[in-house]
């Protein structure tokens, strides 16, 4: 390697796809100092036109075609992979990539990093002694954790067994730049059928799979009009993401009679648009990290209702920037939204404080600059 480049940063992930890790690696890549570090990314299975908002150059992403199980061939190619490109940093995300550390040491790499965005869909309370094992067997080939919010670095130490001394606790950044409260006059997003002039739009963003859970989001609206026809008449329900869930909630909403009430158009790429097209803001996950689109909506203005779990009572000040409700329950999150859409002044209030939250507290200026101590330390 030439004298003249800065340091390789090769970023394992399983998939280069919509999602919250992969656009923070992508935010994290376009602001890190050219002039420091070089980067690369390998993912396990493929990539899409995501790759597209990677402003920089120089970054190749590889596609490993990894196939479903245990694929041994996929070590193989990555070792000679990073034998050939020699980075000085490895930095795995989540547990669908730790192994490949294996594949880091043997290529000699010295300086690993891995980092935790979330648990398994398989193991959404991180209970799976199996994974605690393979994190606590890994971790000795690994110099640095990464957890993305207070609960996974508690569960890191406490029930994966890795030392304080080895976990910088990192949250997601949020670009103000590109997510910002709406102006005077709101723009209904394109090919959006309902009509937001007039209706209090209550929307959500994230890939619908299971751990995402919006049909208890889609339950809890439905149970919202069917308690009082003044919220029937004010509210409308807004869906993005692609996913099996979205027909599932399409058909709960037929059933209903509620479809007219209701967008869920799929995968978008005009989100900071459609969140500034909304009145309030809902995560109804079974489980998280630090929530990507959680802060956007912050960052956006928007009053907040958020299941209590992983790192989302680290965002949400509960009475403050929003409310808190248990998981997978339809019944407390309508009665959440009931309030929410019936006082205005309330939503105004939350989203204020949610704004200055989001600017004050979590900018991606102050995620990158903890990004590049973490890989200084090579």
């Amino acid at each position: 390697m030439s004298k003249l480049q800065p340091p390789l940063i090769v970023h394992i992930i399983y998939r280069l796809g919509v999602g919250g890790l992969e656009n923070g690696l992508v935010n994290l890549i376009n602001r890190l100092p050219a002039e420091r570090y070089r980067h690369a990314i390998i993912c396990l299975t493929d990539s899409t036109d995501f790759s597209l908002r990677i402003q920089r150059p120089d970054v190749i992403v590889y596609e490993i075609h990894k196939k479903p199980g245990q694929d041994w061939g996929s070590f193989v190619k990555i070792y000679r992979l990073l034998k050939q490109i020699k980075p000085q940093i490895v930095h795995t995300r989540n547990l669908a990539a730790i192994e490949y550390q294996l594949c880091a040491v043997l290529a000699g790499v010295r300086y690993r990093v891995h980092g935790e965005h979330g648990w398994d869909v398989f193991d959404p309370e991180g209970n799976n002694v199996k994974y605690q094992w393979l994190r606590r067997l890994f971790g000795l080939l690994i110099h640095r954790f990464i957890p993305l919010s207070r609960q996974l670095q508690n569960y890191l130490q406490n029930k994966v067994g890795i030392a304080a001394g080895k976990i910088s606790r990192i949250c997601n950044g949020v670009d103000t730049q590109v997510f910002y409260p709406e102006g005077a006059a709101r723009q209904t997003p394109d090919g959006c059928p309902l009509d937001l002039g007039s209706k209090l739009a209550i929307g959500t963003v994230g890939r619908m799979h299971g751990v995402k859970d919006q049909l208890t989001l889609v339950k809890a609206f439905i149970a919202a009009c069917q308690q009082s026809v003044v919220f029937s008449e004010r509210a409308c329900l807004v869906l993005i993401g692609d996913g099996p869930l979205r027909e599932e909630a399409i058909d709960l909403l037929k059933a209903s009679g509620l479809a007219d009430k209701a967008w869920l158009p799929g995968e978008r790429n005009d989100i900071a648009q459609i969140l500034r097209s909304l009145d309030l803001f809902v995560l109804p996950s079974k489980a998280e990290g630090i929530s990507n689109t959680l802060l956007e909506a912050m960052a956006t203005g928007l009053p907040i209702i958020a299941t209590n779990v992983g790192g989302n009572p680290e965002l949400v000040l509960e009475g403050q920037t929003g409310y808190l409700v248990e998981k997978e329950n339809p019944i407390a999150m309508a009665a959440a939204m009931l309030e929410m859409i019936m006082d205005d002044e309330r939503r105004k209030q939350f989203g204020a404080a949610a704004y200055q939250r989001a600017r004050r507290e979590f900018s991606i200026d102050s995620m990158v600059a903890s990004y590049q101590q973490v890989y200084d330390r090579q």
